[in-house]
Protein backbone atom coordinates (compact mmCIF):
# COMPACT_ATOMS: atom_id res chain seq x y z
CA UNK A 1 0.00 0.00 0.00
CA UNK A 2 1.08 3.55 -1.12
CA UNK A 3 2.58 5.40 1.59
CA UNK A 4 2.17 9.23 1.91
CA UNK A 5 5.90 10.98 2.15
CA UNK A 6 7.03 14.48 3.53
CA UNK A 7 7.61 16.40 1.26
CA UNK A 8 10.71 18.52 1.68
CA UNK A 9 10.50 22.35 2.55
CA UNK A 10 12.32 24.40 1.46
CA UNK A 11 15.61 25.55 3.64
CA UNK A 12 15.96 21.31 4.11
CA UNK A 13 19.47 20.54 2.29
CA UNK A 14 18.00 18.24 0.22
CA UNK A 15 16.49 20.25 -2.48
CA UNK A 16 19.53 21.96 -3.14
CA UNK A 17 21.54 18.46 -4.06
CA UNK A 18 22.44 17.42 -7.09
CA UNK A 19 20.46 14.09 -8.05
CA UNK A 20 22.08 10.74 -9.19
CA UNK A 21 20.48 8.36 -12.14
CA UNK A 22 18.64 5.29 -11.20
CA UNK A 23 20.75 2.19 -12.38
CA UNK A 24 17.71 -0.62 -12.29
CA UNK A 25 14.21 0.89 -13.15
CA UNK A 26 12.87 -2.96 -11.94
CA UNK A 27 14.18 -2.44 -8.32
CA UNK A 28 10.89 -3.19 -6.11
CA UNK A 29 12.08 0.02 -3.49
CA UNK A 30 11.88 1.84 -6.79
CA UNK A 31 8.43 0.95 -7.93
CA UNK A 32 6.95 1.33 -4.42
CA UNK A 33 8.79 4.50 -3.90
CA UNK A 34 6.95 5.63 -7.50
CA UNK A 35 3.59 4.55 -5.87
CA UNK A 36 4.58 6.69 -2.92
CA UNK A 37 5.22 9.72 -5.07
CA UNK A 38 2.02 9.07 -7.13
CA UNK A 39 -0.16 9.13 -3.96
CA UNK A 40 1.85 12.11 -1.92
CA UNK A 41 1.32 14.31 -5.50
CA UNK A 42 -2.51 13.30 -5.61
CA UNK A 43 -2.99 13.97 -1.99
CA UNK A 44 -1.27 17.55 -2.55
CA UNK A 45 -3.49 18.50 -5.72
CA UNK A 46 0.05 18.46 -7.45
CA UNK A 47 0.75 18.14 -11.35
CA UNK A 48 4.47 16.86 -11.06
CA UNK A 49 6.51 15.93 -8.38
CA UNK A 50 10.20 14.81 -7.91
CA UNK A 51 12.19 12.75 -5.65
CA UNK A 52 14.26 14.93 -3.77
CA UNK A 53 10.83 16.51 -2.59
CA UNK A 54 10.68 13.14 -0.98
CA UNK A 55 13.78 13.24 0.55
CA UNK A 56 15.09 10.61 -2.06
CA UNK A 57 17.97 11.99 -4.53
CA UNK A 58 17.47 10.46 -7.60
CA UNK A 59 16.76 10.96 -11.00
CA UNK A 60 12.96 10.32 -10.71
CA UNK A 61 9.93 12.90 -11.29
CA UNK A 62 6.55 12.48 -12.29
CA UNK A 63 4.68 14.77 -14.72
CA UNK A 64 1.24 14.92 -14.47
CA UNK A 65 -0.98 18.33 -16.08
CA UNK A 66 -4.57 18.45 -15.56
CA UNK A 67 -6.49 21.66 -14.78
CA UNK A 68 -6.99 22.04 -10.62
CA UNK A 69 -7.66 25.41 -8.55
CA UNK A 70 -3.82 26.67 -9.12
CA UNK A 71 -4.07 26.43 -13.05
CA UNK A 72 -7.47 25.94 -14.14
CA UNK A 73 -7.00 26.30 -17.78
CA UNK A 74 -4.15 22.87 -17.79
CA UNK A 75 -4.27 20.12 -20.13
CA UNK A 76 -5.72 16.88 -18.84
CA UNK A 77 -3.07 14.48 -19.08
CA UNK A 78 -2.20 10.96 -17.46
CA UNK A 79 0.59 11.50 -14.69
CA UNK A 80 3.93 10.42 -16.60
CA UNK A 81 6.48 8.71 -14.59
CA UNK A 82 9.83 9.43 -16.10
CA UNK A 83 13.48 8.28 -14.56
CA UNK A 84 16.51 9.28 -15.68
CA UNK A 85 15.25 12.11 -17.86
CA UNK A 86 17.21 14.44 -20.23
CA UNK A 87 16.55 17.63 -22.26
CA UNK A 88 17.41 16.74 -25.91
CA UNK A 89 16.48 20.78 -27.00
CA UNK A 90 15.02 23.32 -26.49
CA UNK A 91 12.57 26.10 -28.22
CA UNK A 92 14.63 29.92 -28.14
CA UNK A 93 10.95 31.08 -27.54
CA UNK A 94 10.42 31.60 -24.06
CA UNK A 95 7.60 32.24 -22.11
CA UNK A 96 6.47 33.84 -18.66
CA UNK A 97 4.17 32.05 -16.28
CA UNK A 98 2.77 31.16 -12.84
CA UNK A 99 4.43 28.36 -10.94
CA UNK A 100 4.33 27.43 -7.42
CA UNK A 101 6.19 24.49 -5.82
CA UNK A 102 4.73 21.59 -3.11
CA UNK A 103 8.05 22.58 -1.32
CA UNK A 104 7.53 25.95 -0.91
CA UNK A 105 4.11 26.43 -0.11
CA UNK A 106 2.12 29.47 -0.37
CA UNK A 107 4.17 31.24 -2.42
CA UNK A 108 3.77 31.69 -6.56
CA UNK A 109 6.20 33.13 -9.21
CA UNK A 110 6.10 34.51 -12.98
CA UNK A 111 8.96 32.35 -14.48
CA UNK A 112 10.59 32.13 -17.92
CA UNK A 113 10.09 29.10 -19.46
CA UNK A 114 11.31 27.46 -23.16
CA UNK A 115 7.71 27.15 -24.79
CA UNK A 116 8.66 23.69 -26.78
CA UNK A 117 11.55 20.90 -25.35
CA UNK A 118 12.43 17.44 -26.71
CA UNK A 119 12.89 15.10 -24.08
CA UNK A 120 13.73 11.54 -23.23
CA UNK A 121 13.47 9.54 -20.48
CA UNK A 122 12.85 5.76 -19.21
CA UNK A 123 9.66 4.96 -18.30
CA UNK A 124 9.06 2.42 -14.85
CA UNK A 125 9.37 -0.63 -17.06
CA UNK A 126 12.63 0.86 -18.17
CA UNK A 127 11.07 1.57 -22.13
CA UNK A 128 13.72 4.62 -23.42
CA UNK A 129 11.07 7.42 -24.56
CA UNK A 130 11.64 10.11 -26.65
CA UNK A 131 9.22 12.99 -27.00
CA UNK A 132 8.32 16.59 -27.22
CA UNK A 133 6.30 18.78 -25.23
CA UNK A 134 4.79 22.19 -25.36
CA UNK A 135 3.65 24.65 -23.26
CA UNK A 136 2.10 23.89 -19.95
CA UNK A 137 3.75 20.15 -20.08
CA UNK A 138 7.15 21.46 -20.90
CA UNK A 139 6.84 24.27 -18.19
CA UNK A 140 6.11 21.33 -15.59
CA UNK A 141 9.13 18.94 -17.43
CA UNK A 142 11.37 21.91 -16.80
CA UNK A 143 10.40 22.72 -13.10
CA UNK A 144 10.62 18.94 -12.11
CA UNK A 145 13.97 18.82 -14.40
CA UNK A 146 15.12 21.91 -12.08
CA UNK A 147 15.23 19.76 -8.98
CA UNK A 148 17.81 17.70 -10.10
CA UNK A 149 20.03 20.22 -9.89
CA UNK A 150 19.05 21.62 -6.51
CA UNK A 151 17.46 24.28 -8.47
CA UNK A 152 13.78 26.11 -7.64
CA UNK A 153 11.60 28.10 -9.12
CA UNK A 154 11.74 31.41 -7.39
CA UNK A 155 15.72 30.80 -8.71
CA UNK A 156 15.18 31.80 -11.97
CA UNK A 157 12.20 34.53 -10.97
CA UNK A 158 13.16 37.47 -12.56
CA UNK A 159 12.29 40.24 -10.31
CA UNK A 160 10.96 40.15 -6.27
CA UNK A 161 8.06 42.17 -8.02
CA UNK A 162 6.99 38.43 -10.23
CA UNK A 163 6.38 36.94 -6.63
CA UNK A 164 3.51 36.89 -5.23
CA UNK A 165 1.19 35.12 -2.29
CA UNK A 166 -1.02 32.20 -2.90
CA UNK A 167 -3.63 33.56 -1.29
CA UNK A 168 -3.61 36.89 -3.32
CA UNK A 169 -2.87 34.91 -6.58
CA UNK A 170 -5.93 32.67 -6.44
CA UNK A 171 -8.27 35.67 -5.26
CA UNK A 172 -7.27 37.52 -8.82
CA UNK A 173 -6.82 34.28 -10.72
CA UNK A 174 -10.88 34.66 -11.89
CA UNK A 175 -10.02 38.78 -12.10
CA UNK A 176 -7.36 38.59 -14.83
CA UNK A 177 -8.25 38.85 -18.46
CA UNK A 178 -6.16 37.01 -20.83
CA UNK A 179 -4.83 40.59 -21.98
CA UNK A 180 -3.06 40.51 -18.34
CA UNK A 181 -3.05 36.92 -17.10
CA UNK A 182 1.21 36.75 -17.13
CA UNK A 183 1.87 39.80 -15.06
CA UNK A 184 1.88 40.18 -11.37
CA UNK A 185 -2.05 40.83 -10.10
CA UNK A 186 -0.69 44.13 -8.59
CA UNK A 187 -0.02 45.67 -11.92
CA UNK A 188 -3.37 44.64 -13.64
CA UNK A 189 -5.41 47.99 -14.15
CA UNK A 190 -8.42 48.13 -11.52
CA UNK A 191 -7.53 45.76 -9.25
CA UNK A 192 -5.87 46.53 -5.29
CA UNK A 193 -2.14 47.37 -5.45
CA UNK A 194 -0.36 45.55 -2.40
CA UNK A 195 -0.19 47.15 0.84
CA UNK A 196 3.80 47.93 2.05
CA UNK A 197 5.38 50.16 3.87
CA UNK A 198 7.49 51.75 1.22
CA UNK A 199 7.88 51.47 -2.32
CA UNK A 200 9.28 48.46 -3.76
CA UNK A 201 12.61 48.04 -5.54
CA UNK A 202 12.81 48.79 -9.37
CA UNK A 203 13.18 45.56 -11.44
CA UNK A 204 17.30 45.41 -12.62
CA UNK A 205 18.16 46.97 -9.86
CA UNK A 206 17.20 46.04 -6.14
CA UNK A 207 14.09 43.91 -7.48
CA UNK A 208 15.94 41.25 -8.77
CA UNK A 209 17.06 38.34 -6.71
CA UNK A 210 20.82 37.84 -6.19
CA UNK A 211 22.51 36.84 -9.45
CA UNK A 212 23.45 33.48 -9.28
CA UNK A 213 24.65 30.78 -12.06
CA UNK A 214 22.05 28.19 -12.52
CA UNK A 215 23.28 25.18 -15.01
CA UNK A 216 21.61 25.19 -18.03
CA UNK A 217 18.57 23.04 -18.54
CA UNK A 218 20.20 20.93 -20.99
CA UNK A 219 22.91 20.22 -18.79
CA UNK A 220 23.45 16.94 -16.22
CA UNK A 221 25.85 16.50 -13.79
Amino acid sequence: MPILRQIAQLGQPVLRGVAGNVADTSDAALQALIEDMLATMTESDGVGIAAPQVFEPISLFIVAPRPNLRYPDAPRMEAMVMINPEILWLSEEKEKGWEGCLSIPGLRGLVPRHKRIGVRYLSRAGELLEEQYADFPARVFQHEFDHFQGVLFIDRVESMLELVTEKEYLKNLQRLSEQFRDVPPWLVPGLEAPSVSKPYPQPGVNGCLPKKSFPPLSSRS
